[in-house]
């Protein structure tokens, strides 16, 4: 007989199969006393199709006027869109009066700066506030809420869009996280673990707008969704009926 109950728990363990360690934590290698580290610069830069709000203000109230541009307005379902000057295909916005400004490949201080410069030919100290308007990211997978989430500023790192997602499940892989980045006219990817603290220093811990996370789902939420594994405790239970019901004659 116990012959018997040791041939049905070794086929127990063998078909339902030893499920993978899952390392839950964050940084895991993290040193449990850790020093400040200075990080690369990693600022947004403009890019074609980006929707920038911009804000001109000058001495002049009448030419404070002809710059005013509205971020929003009411669309035809009584909701509010954004609006603000789109950067065309050649990297450029067209601002009032002024024409043509590039601004692809600067950051926010630098496009300021930039405009700042057109119109000091035709308003007195011009004060000038660039904004991002359309930053989003996309987070997908194995999260709570996969979703597009709009970004208020220009800097939001991966750790941030995890925690707008509701974090990662218990099945999402933590070392082995995607992230989907157009850039130059072309698609770039990259894996990520956040198991390790080195991550930080990666330029794509640092979203920009428009990237994709994509967060992997492991072995073990596979085989608990798949056919074989929802019949197997069917099967077990059967075996270990018939194991009782072998125990009972034996008994006799």
């Amino acid at each position: 007989m116990k012959k018997v109950i040791l041939f049905i728990a070794i086929y127990t363990c063998l078909a339902t199969g030893c499920a993978p360690r899952r390392d839950l934590v964050y940084f895991s290698n993290l040193a449990k006393q850790t020093s400040d580290e200075k990080l690369p610069s990693q600022e947004v830069k403009i890019q074609q199709n980006d929707l920038l709000s911009v804000s001109i203000n000058s001495l002049n109230q009448e030419s404070n006027v002809l710059f005013a541009v509205n971020t929003k307005a009411p669309s035809a379902e009584n909701n509010y869109k954004v609006e603000g000057y789109r950067v065309n295909k050649d990297g450029m916005i067209n601002l009032p009066v002024v024409g043509n400004v590039r601004l692809e490949g600067l950051t926010i201080e630098q496009a300021q700066n930039t405009i700042s410069r057109e119109l000091d030919k035709y308003v007195k100290k011009p004060v000038v506030d660039v904004q991002l308007v359309n930053f989003k990211v996309t987070v997908i997978g194995e999260v709570n809420r996969p979703s597009n989430f709009t970004v208020q500023g220009d800097n939001i790192n991966l750790l941030q869009a995890l925690g707008m997602a509701g974090d990662m499940t218990v099945y999402g892989k933590r070392d082995n996280v995607l992230v989907i980045r157009e850039q130059n006219g072309q698609r770039v990817m990259k894996r990520l673990n956040l198991n390790n603290q080195d991550v930080m220093n990666s330029p794509f811990f640092f979203l920009k707008q428009n990237d994709i996370v994509y967060v992997e789902p492991d072995k073990s939420k596979a085989s608990e969704y798949s056919t074989n594994t929802r019949v197997m405790p069917l099967v077990i239970a059967s075996i270990s009926a018939v194991a009782v019901l072998i125990t009972a004659v034996l008994k006799q």
